[in-house]
């Protein structure tokens, strides 16, 4: 579930639950049959697909569940006020839901490879009927394990997927490939896959990827999963690069002898959900780095909603490592945990405060449990086996106070989930409203705070659920410059994150939780950081979009009346029809402007905007010239462009958000159709995008991200086995349900 971070892993522990889920289904299972219309009443689609879940599909309810919406309709075109029902389905989980607006929802898993489901519609005034058939298949239970992985030429790693399949002979086809969705391409090789099957656990299948034997240059390759003939499709990202690292996150997950290093998987003791007396799901996140205070103290770092529970924790709260998702949803002191604490919760910045502006929270860290250097997991150089030192962050430069971020800066991060990676601020000054819940399962909305001067980073695989409270590092000199707090991916699959810049955490935490102590980081030497980027597919997904005929004929118009601007003494040399990054699925208008030009080009032209791409006069004469540009690598915007970008922010931010609730996220960065100008960087609800979108506010170009609305990144997870809550007795299981048990492996959540 990249498009939102939060893994709903369907694993839950015996008990109560197993009867409720037996009842999910409003039919059992048995023969399915549709007619989906007659003289007086038609349903629509008449049929269709969808599977358990839906990995890559966009047809989602507002969880990110996979539903399949049904209409009726009347012989008049008119809508019907009809009564839903399903039927036929799996025999075991049988048919799935239907809500009374004709939104259907698939049971969570089958025992078979497909089920036949029948969705009835029947007129309220009368027993007339008409019905649709959907076929069920299969999805993905979570993502590919790992997610991420960098490797050195010739090196391997063995990738697992699980499906939401008890029983059944569906495997999973792997493949590589040069894109996420791809079939074909990429470097290096797979084995056979190894799959293993039965009426007690989940279907999975393992592969081995090996890397290619040379490697050239550094670059991003991915292993592609399918399942059967469903539409589902996730992928894990290999990094093969020529530096001969290997990164593994999965050694940030797992328990780690004491004194343990930060960047590794960690929360509140008391993290967890219960029914009655047992606990169904529990969340964790980062110990992201280490603070000392004015005190002499040494304290944990991580986000509030990590290590005080989004407000509802108590001081004096046990700080464990590794975090309840990677230890069974077992609490310390019970019995069977594999966990080590390593602090006692002292303070947070309070997420109701009208006056905090950071998620953050600090643990006062138990006697000789966590590295007294600071020490980060992959923070160091590399090791002669390949692997990356642990280190401390740098703190000569700064004092320990933190560094100030700039634009395009590159940076990393080393956190549970996606271990250590880098990528570029994208944005600065970023206001951004967060939804937060009380609870693991986010079924009680708690608030939604809107945070202000805060930092966006964009690049794939840079974060996933479990990395929030990572710290954010200069990759020049590891200075820290930001605290990761939350996240999500574009509609391009392009991660996108947001951190509190560290100088301000610090300075909240002294005036606020301190009680007159101030913190500074604790580290050592500024010093460079490895650089895992995977890469940053904004540009390329906006180029490969297809635009509408309605957009290739504004484009094609717009271009023909921008042969004005054309003036080869002002440096204007030639304009074309293309397609816009700032706004992927729109036309633009190609300006070839020569090189080391300064020409000035509008942000639209005939009412399309413009990109702007330098050129030379022969590229441009023999139509060779580039249809695109990249932001990365160019120069550093003008000190006093980026100025005038700040200033209409602060003028605009408020009035966009408040008067669109589409609008979540407002921020300045740097255009990607002219990347020698600032752009207003404006997320935007995937489910409520605006029809029209403002190509400049105030003269100043516009760059648009959609996305669902950012979520804060603890990782959720639910326990393998029966597992009770502290104090209470786990009732006993009832018969077998593979939600209700463990699968041969534990899985990433």
């Amino acid at each position: 579930m990249r498009g939102k971070l939060l893994f709903r892993v369907a694993l839950f522990s015996a008990g109560p639950l197993a009867a409720a889920l037996a009842m999910a289904g409003c039919g059992g299972g048995g023969s399915a049959s549709a007619n989906s219309s007659n003289p007086n009443l038609s349903v629509a689609p008449g049929t269709g697909s969808i599977d358990t879940n839906c990995t890559g599909c966009n047809a989602t309810n507002s969880s990110g569940a996979p539903v399949e919406q049904f209409s009726a309709t009347l012989s008049n075109g008119n809508t019907a006020s009809v009564t839903w029902a399903v039927s036929g389905g799996d025999a075991s989980t049988g048919a799935g839901t239907i809500s009374s607006s004709g939104q259907y929802s698939p049971p969570s898993y089958l025992t078979a490879d497909g089920v036949q489901v029948t969705v009835t519609a029947t007129l309220a005034s009368s027993s007339t009927t008409a019905s649709a058939m959907l076929t069920v298949t299969p999805g993905f239970l979570q993502p590919l394990t790992p997610e991420n992985v960098a490797l050195g030429a010739g090196a391997t790693v063995t990738v697992k997927g699980y499906i939401a399949e008890a029983g059944g002979s569906t495997g999973i086809n792997f493949a590589v490939s040069n894109s996420a969705t791809g079939s074909s391409g990429g470097e290096g090789a797979l084995s056979a896959p190894s799959c293993q099957r039965g009426a007690q656990s989940f279907t999975h299948c393992s592969v081995t990827y090996t890397a290619p034997p040379a490697v050239s240059s550094t670059g991003a390759t991915y292993i592609v999963a399918t399942v059967g003939t469903s539409a589902s499709k996730t992928s894990a990202e290999v990094l093969v690069n020529t530096a001969d690292i290997a990164s593994n996150p999965a050694t940030h997950e797992g328990q780690l002898p004491l004194a343990v290093d930060l960047g590794s998987s960690g929360g509140n003791n008391n993290d967890y959900d219960t029914s009655g007396n047992q606990i169904v799901d529990c969340c964790s996140g980062t110990l992201g780095s280490l603070l000392e205070g004015s005190d002499g103290v040494q304290y944990l770092l991580s986000n509030n909603h990590v290590l005080a529970r989004s407000d509802h924790a108590s001081v004096g709260d046990r700080i464990i490592q590794p975090g309840l998702i990677d230890a069974n949803c077992t609490p310390n002191g019970e019995p069977g945990s594999q966990t080590t604490v390593v602090g006692s919760l002292t303070g947070w910045l309070s997420l109701k405060s009208a006056e905090t502006n950071a998620d953050a929270a600090i643990a006062q860290v138990a006697a000789g449990a966590v590295s007294p250097t600071g020490d980060i997991l992959e923070l160091g150089p590399r090791q002669p086996d390949g692997t990356l030192a642990a280190a401390a962050p740098g703190v000569s430069s700064s004092g320990g106070k933190g560094e100030t971020a700039s634009l395009q800066m590159k940076v990393a991060k080393s956190g549970r989930t996606t271990g250590l990676t880098c990528a570029a601020i994208s944005a600065l000054d970023l206001d951004v409203s967060v939804d937060y819940f009380s609870d693991c399962a986010e079924t009680k909305p708690y608030l939604t705070k809107t945070y202000t001067n805060q930092l966006a980073i964009s690049g794939n695989e840079f974060s996933d659920a479990g990395d929030s409270g990572s710290l954010v590092v200069d990759t020049g000199d590891a200075e820290p410059v930001g605290l990761f707090f939350a996240g999500g991916t574009d509609a391009s699959g392009v991660g996108e994150g947001v951190a509190s810049p560290a100088p301000d955490v610090l300075n909240e935490l002294s005036a606020q939780v301190g009680s007159g102590t101030t913190y500074a980081f604790v580290g050592t030497a500024d010093h460079a950081v490895s650089c895992l980027n995977y890469g940053d597919g904004t540009v390329n997904a906006a180029q490969a979009r297809e635009l509408s005929d309605e957009q290739i004929s504004r484009g094609l118009q717009a271009a023909a009346q921008a042969r004005a601007l054309v003036n080869p003494s002002a440096g204007i040399l030639g304009v074309a029809a293309g397609k816009s990054n700032d706004r992927p699925g729109e036309a633009a208008v190609i300006v070839y402007v020569a090189e080391n030009s300064s020409a000035a080009v509008p942000a639209e032209a005939g009412g399309v905007r413009t990109m702007v791409i330098a050129a030379s006069a022969q590229a441009v004469a023999s139509g060779t010239a580039p249809l695109t540009n990249y932001a990365q690598g160019n120069a550093p915007l003008p000190a006093a462009e980026l100025a005038r970008a700040m200033a209409i922010k602060q003028q605009a931010a408020g009035a966009l958000m408040r008067q669109n609730p589409a609008f979540f996220g407002v921020g300045v960065g740097q255009s990607l159709d002219n990347p020698r100008e600032a752009a207003l960087v404006i997320y935007v609800d995937r489910k409520h995008v605006p029809a029209n979108l403002p190509q400049s506010v105030d003269g100043l170009r516009t760059r648009y991200i959609v996305m669902n609305r950012f979520h804060v990144t603890r990782s959720y997870a639910v326990p393998t086995q029966s597992r009770c809550s502290p104090g209470g007795r786990a009732e006993k299981p009832v018969d077998f349900d593979p939600l209700l048990r463990k699968p041969l492996d534990p899985p990433l959540d």
